[in-house]
């Protein structure tokens, strides 16, 4: 079976060719041999949009023109069961539509698009990170502990805004859960128990791949993806 004739990952995002991981996600997604199309998120005004969708990128590069539609797009692959993985922009997302879907907090926002909301769940980090790498703890029993196969790694950021801290109480005890922090035990990364594929990082697995090497998430997402569609073909190790 060729490319062509593969699963689908449909990449919501506003593409930009001055975004680091953009060219990295699409030169990853081609090596693992996964089809993938751009989905601009001010065209995604309904579920129709993703019909064709195996799996859901919402990639860096936030705020984003549409926030309705990355969010629309995050609230579909969780409800659907489709495969989700959510980096940077698609981490701090993931949060909202959660906050606001099933916490209630309708109110839930990111401060670069609204500094002055009531509920500021994203904030500027204490310090931003441009290109660098920092140690992260996985807990044990987690997803993304398992596709380690360890509670310990070494990750790449470009970011300057994450979780507020102050509210990283909302995601202790429900199913969409923290399971990855920084030295400073700062939340980097959730997942959603029950759900095939359902992971964020504010860390961006993209910029450690590319055409000739994939970031072991990178690769445990295309996997997920290949289930999904019914081809059971493992390409991580």
């Amino acid at each position: 079976m060729g490319i062509q004739d593969g699963p689908m990952v449909v990449l919501v995002g506003d593409r930009d060719k001055d975004e680091a991981g953009h060219p990295r996600i699409t030169e990853a997604l081609t090596a693992l041999g996964i089809r993938h199309r751009w989905q601009p998120t001010e065209a995604l005004t309904s579920r129709a949009c993703l019909a064709d969708a195996a799996g859901i990128w919402v990639v860096p590069g936030s705020p984003y023109r549409s926030m309705n539609g990355a969010l629309l797009a995050i609230s579909y692959a969780r409800e659907s069961g489709t495969p989700y993985l959510g980096t940077c922009g698609g981490f701090q997302h993931a949060l909202i539509e959660w906050a606001r879907n099933v916490l209630g907090l309708a109110g839930a926002q990111d401060a670069q698009s609204d500094p002055d909301a009531e509920i500021l769940l994203i904030t500027p980090l204490a310090c931003a990170m441009r290109g660098e790498e920092r140690p992260l703890t996985i807990a044990a029993g987690s997803r993304l502990a398992g596709i380690y196969g360890q509670q310990a790694s070494t990750e790449l950021y470009h970011c300057s805004y994450g979780l507020n801290r102050d509210l990283a109480g909302l995601f202790s005890g429900g199913d969409l859960a923290i399971v990855a922090w920084d030295e400073t035990g700062a939340p980097r990364a959730v997942e959603l128990d029950g759900h095939p594929f359902f992971i964020g990082t504010l860390y961006q697995p993209e910029l450690s791949s590319d055409r000739t090497r994939q970031h072991i998430l990178v690769r445990a997402f295309a996997d997920a993806v290949r289930r999904r569609s019914g081809i059971h073909k493992h390409q991580y190790k």
